[in-house]
């Protein structure tokens, strides 16, 4: 056994103090096992871990100490199940979606606090990860007490809303292209975009990383929460449909073999 489960036996002597009136999620992505309750107020902690025994042995050890959790074991859920988590432990040893994929996904479109776990610790695995939008890196193996002490610190650098009163998203602009998700409303030179559900979520994801190309794969587990079917031309047509509302075959630019990223007029 190694140090990293072997400390969950040992409880901490501090407990973890609570960042405001916090409730917890509870949707875990698959049945989790009963941990007992969290207290009254606790953090809610996404757990994304491809092992299962290891995920809840680390899920049982964040009860202990006062935290609500729910977990995912792929990329795709772990994309759906941030929207009910006060902070994300990220593995990115994943099935799906590469981890830093979905690192970049969560952090496109939520200022959540993500710390990542590696298998690997090299200099440039963590400059990656932190490029991608993690708060911070944890090697395995690792110690609890030092996980408890990076998920305060993170914690404390971070303004915690509570779980049941989401944040507005923030309002993407890139050109005369303003997306407000909140609203759920785009517009295209002050002229509003009559766009359905799956065409403003494809644009939204696109406009909000628009420096990078997205990968069908993460396209497919952010828009249409499926990241292993094939859909056939599903992503094809929902490109083309929005390059005819957006005036121009310009705006999406499509990277053979990888997937597309937002251009211009």
């Amino acid at each position: 056994m190694n140090r990293q489960y072997a400390d969950l036996v040992a409880p901490s002597p501090r407990r973890h103090r609570s960042h405001g009136p916090l409730v917890p999620a509870g949707h875990p992505a698959r049945p989790a096992p009963a941990y007992g309750a969290p207290y009254a107020g606790a953090l809610s902690v996404l757990v994304v871990e491809n092992d299962p025994r290891a995920a809840d042995t680390l899920r049982q050890g964040l009860v202990r100490h006062g935290y609500a959790t729910h977990g995912a074991t792929t990329g795709a859920q772990a994309l759906r199940g941030h929207r009910e988590a006060d902070l994300v432990l990220l593995g990115l040893d994943l099935p799906d979606l590469d981890g830093l994929e979905v690192c970049r996904g969560i952090r496109a479109v939520s200022d959540l606090p993500i710390i990542a776990v590696a298998a690997r610790g090299s200099e440039l695995d963590c400059v990656l990860c932190l490029q991608a939008g993690s708060d911070d890196y944890l090697v395995k193996p690792y110690g609890f007490r030092e996980l408890l002490a990076r998920m305060e610190a993170v914690l404390r650098r971070v303004r915690v809303q509570p779980a049941d009163q989401p944040a507005a998203g923030r309002v993407v602009t890139h050109g005369p292209l303003r997306i407000d998700p909140g609203a759920r409303t785009a517009t295209l030179d002050g002229r509003p975009l009559d766009l359905t559900r799956k065409e403003f979520d494809l644009l939204h994801l696109l406009a909000s990383q628009p420096s990078t190309v997205i990968p069908r794969r993460q396209i497919m587990a952010q828009v249409w929460e499926d990241a292993w079917s094939p859909r056939g031309r599903t992503v094809d047509t929902h490109v083309g449909t929005l390059r005819g509302k957006l005036g121009s075959s310009a705006w999406i630019v499509t990277v053979r073999g990888v997937g597309f990223r937002i251009g211009g007029p």
